[in-house]
């Protein structure tokens, strides 16, 4: 068995992951949101949603949502209102936290595009396709 290098393709990987995830946090804490809170903006980005159906959908209990969502709240970026057809009691994003969503939309989308810019459509599904296998392979 080799001994691990910085010339490998795994640790270029785990490299890149930690670089990419610290640029991703950069927007996040100039904002004064904690990571977590772009998952939250990109769903409630889609339709406003009950507090227990945003949960469920990121795998979250009520009360830790809870917490996000009040400090969200009181930044300006989510609002209590009527959702979804039954106008039940739920949480939308406010205008400011639109832009917000957007601004960390744009940068994600910068750095996927310096990630695989310079590959070829069939380059980048296979890329996709091989990191999926491989996350799936050490999720077992």
């Amino acid at each position: 068995m080799s001994r691990p290098s910085s010339r490998s393709n795994l640790y270029r990987l785990i490299q890149a992951g930690q670089l990419a995830h610290r640029a991703l946090l950069l927007p996040l804490s100039e904002r004064g949101l904690e990571p977590g809170d772009d998952a939250i903006l990109f769903e409630l980005g889609r339709s406003g949603k009950t507090e227990s159906e945003l949960a469920a959908e990121l795998g979250l209990t009520e009360a830790g949502l809870g917490t996000r969502l009040s400090r969200l709240i009181d930044h300006g970026l989510v609002t209590r209102q009527a959702v979804g057809p039954e106008l039940a009691a739920g949480v939308a994003l406010s205008e400011r936290g639109v832009r917000i969503r957007n601004g960390l939309a744009d940068h994600w989308t910068q750095l996927e595009e310096a990630l695989m810019g310079e590959l070829k459509p069939k380059q980048r599904k296979k890329l996709g396709e091989r990191l999926k296998r491989f996350v799936d392979l050490l999720t077992l």
